[in-house]
């Protein structure tokens, strides 16, 4: 099993940074390779970013493509998504999630292990 907490959310203006950060436990972290996902409001969850085990290995998608970073720190048990340049339509619930394989991941259904969110809001 393995815990996901996420934190960092919050209100900011279009064109502002936030770094969320999502902490681990139940599991050695650099056995499990991680990802973030977001869900607009009537909207469906969908892929942001995804770095592998070792971190060696990341993925973005192209919506956040040169504005949003991900990283982590396997002594510290935490993976961040540093996010600049923030547009309203980041607007979304971020949550990170886990999986024991060895690639990174797009689809949701790849992820056995959720956090419960957390929500960032971007006002124009």
């Amino acid at each position: 099993q393995v815990q996901l907490v996420e934190s960092g959310g919050g209100l900011v203006q279009a064109g502002s940074s936030l770094r969320l950060s999502c902490a681990a436990s139940g599991r050695t972290f650099s056995s499990v390779a991680m990802g973030w996902f977001r869900q607009a409001p009537g909207k469906e969850r969908e892929f942001v970013a995804a770095i592998s085990r070792s971190g060696g290995s990341t993925y973005s998608a192209d919506s956040v493509k040169g504005r949003f970073t991900i990283s982590r720190d396997n002594a510290k048990n935490t993976v961040y998504l540093q996010m600049n340049s923030l547009k309203p339509e980041d607007t979304a619930v971020y949550y990170c999630a886990a999986h024991t394989g060895w690639n990174t991941r797009r689809s949701e259904n790849g992820y056995a292990y959720w956090g419960q969110g957390t929500q960032v809001t971007v006002s124009s």
